[in-house]
């Protein structure tokens, strides 16, 4: 059914379903989002925690034709082939300094990604999904976004809507639109260190 696919994720440990019921679709409707769920989304983002209190994200956004057909424009073919339906666009940038005394904060990228997941498990809280995309073009999202290389980092292309049905996707596509797995907890957490005496996996 549309807007609740099958999602056969299992945790090995129990945790909150919202850690498993999030994932990232391609299948999406167009209807545009109210602006009380948009601004529940950047609100959920701001709380999101930062080295310094430093709050170093900053998320782009376009929810009218023009401006997020110029947003598209900095996608991948591959990703403007879906995303270009979607209602909320957006990209999620790191300043690369702090604010007091302009030193490299070497966080920002860290805390910008506390700030995306942040904006995802609203998301769902609000029956949306979004899907983070690295596909985009670097050079032209600089361009696109009018900001300086020198002082952000331009992190990930956000899509941000309702679940349509996967038949509308191209078939290259529609085979990739269920919840991927993961690896197994020892692959991401381990108490053996040094890590350099570990056995190569």
């Amino acid at each position: 059914m549309a807007g609740k696919p099958l999602n056969e994720r299992i945790a090995e440990v129990e945790v909150d379903s919202m850690f498993t019921d999030r994932w990232s679709p391609r299948a999406f409707l167009s209807d545009p989002l109210p602006a009380h769920q948009i601004n529940a989304l950047f609100e959920a983002a701001r709380w999101a925690p930062s080295c310094f209190n430093e709050q170093p994200w900053l998320f782009v956004y376009a929810t009218e034709p023009e401006q997020r057909g110029k947003l598209v424009s900095v996608l991948v073919e591959k990703n403007q082939r879906w995303a270009a339906k979607c209602p909320l666009l957006m990209f999620v940038l790191a300043r690369r300094q702090f604010k007091e005394g302009g030193r490299e904060n070497r966080h920002a990228p860290f805390d910008a990604g506390s700030a995306w997941m942040s904006l995802a498990l609203q998301a769902r809280r609000l029956g949306l999904y979004a899907h983070a995309m690295a596909g985009f073009s670097l050079k032209k999202a600089y361009e696109v976004l009018g900001v300086s290389e020198e002082d952000y980092l331009i992190m990930a292309a956000i899509a941000v809507g309702r679940k349509g049905d996967a038949d509308q996707l191209p078939e290259d596509l529609r085979i990739m639109e269920s919840p991927n797995a993961r690896k197994p907890p020892a692959e991401v957490a381990t108490d053996k260190f040094p890590l350099a005496q570990m056995p190569k996996v």
